[in-house]
């Protein structure tokens, strides 16, 4: 029989203890006293869990888990980013003989709780895919455990983020429409409340002052104004030509409010997506859209968890993946 290997998790429960109390005595870090640090380091050696004095973080024999976090929020949809990120990045760790466990985190309750993985002492590392609560954020990283951010889009000094190029890709589809000949632009997305969407219209203003073209407050529309049947109030003379929106979802849905409403697309107003979703081959007609990199993204997470994992000090910071126009049948030349 092969022997087990002795995990903090293990130490936690013969000391009864936190697991998080046992990774601050083993790591040298504060929060401890000196006494139950010294009782710890005693257990962990009887015990036979493997490290290395002298070092500030003790190392275990790898589990080979990589504790894989998602918000329930973002989860519901099986053709999301979030489910092709967490696809690729189990395939790319099973070739590095590691397993990817998923662990789903509520975000409609209050508190953050530590993952079962990272509690046990199994999770050698984690992805965090998406937003997180800066509470729930500064606990994990209080664990001092290998960390990547993936596709989160908030400031965070030292951390090591993974972030779609949002800021880019929109420039990229408005600076695309301008050159068709589109001078009444508008944005409709939630720019108040998703930071993805707000690096988005970022790039969408950075386009129009490039061009010296009016920024123009009644065409910047939050995606429940667009639904609650607000463009309709518009006479068509008055609006602009030409969309860009925060996701192709939001497209999706503002095509067939358009349409509602009497307008044909591309030939009244054209509309662009963003992140190729499954919606910009359901919408008709079909959209232009920016394609998110799914599998560069996953890659990067992958290869920077596994960096940190074998050395502890590395870090590579934030890595910003670039995307890809993908035009279709969404947007009028109006120089034709």
């Amino acid at each position: 029989m092969v022997k087990k290997n002795v995990t903090m998790g293990d130490i936690a429960k013969v000391m009864n203890v936190s697991t998080v109390t046992v990774s601050k005595a083993l790591g040298e870090r504060e929060g401890v006293s000196e006494a139950l640090r010294e009782r710890i380091k005693r257990k962990a050696e009887e015990m036979g869990y493997r490290f290395r004095r002298g070092e500030r973080v003790f190392s275990e024999t790898l589990n080979r888990n990589i504790g894989i976090v998602v918000a329930k929020s973002v989860i519901g949809d099986p053709s999301s980013l979030c489910w092709e990120l967490y696809k690729h990045i189990v395939e790319l760790l099973r070739k590095q003989e590691f397993y990817g466990m998923l662990e789903v985190f509520d975000d409609s309750e209050t508190g953050a709780d530590i993952p079962p993985p990272v509690r046990d002492g199994r999770a050698d590392g984690l992805i965090l895919i998406g937003q997180f609560p800066d509470d729930y954020i500064e606990k994990l990283i209080s664990l001092y455990i290998p960390i990547v951010f993936l596709d989160f889009s908030r400031s965070r000094a030292g951390a090591d983020m993974v972030i779609s190029d949002g800021f880019f890709g929109a420039y990229t589809l408005t600076s695309y429409l301008i050159a068709n000949g589109h001078r009444r632009i508008g944005f409709v997305g939630n720019i108040n409340s998703i930071p993805s969407v707000q690096d988005r219209y970022l790039g969408f203003y950075k386009a129009l002052l490039e061009n010296r073209l009016q920024l123009r407050s009644e065409w910047i529309v939050s995606d429940r104004a667009a639904w609650s049947g607000m463009l309709g109030t518009y006479e068509p003379a008055s609006l602009p030509t030409a969309f860009v929106c925060g996701s192709d979802e939001i497209a999706y849905k503002l095509v067939n409010q358009l349409t509602d409403n009497g307008l044909r697309v591309p030939d009244d107003i054209s509309v662009v997506g963003y992140d190729n979703h499954t919606y910009s081959t359901m919408c008709r007609p079909h959209l232009t859209t920016m394609d998110i990199n799914s599998f560069a993204l996953a890659s990067e997470a992958v290869e920077i968890i596994l960096h940190k994992i074998r050395d502890r000090g590395f870090s590579r910071g934030v890595t910003l993946i670039a995307g890809k126009l993908v035009r279709r049948d969404s947007v009028k030349n109006l120089f034709a």
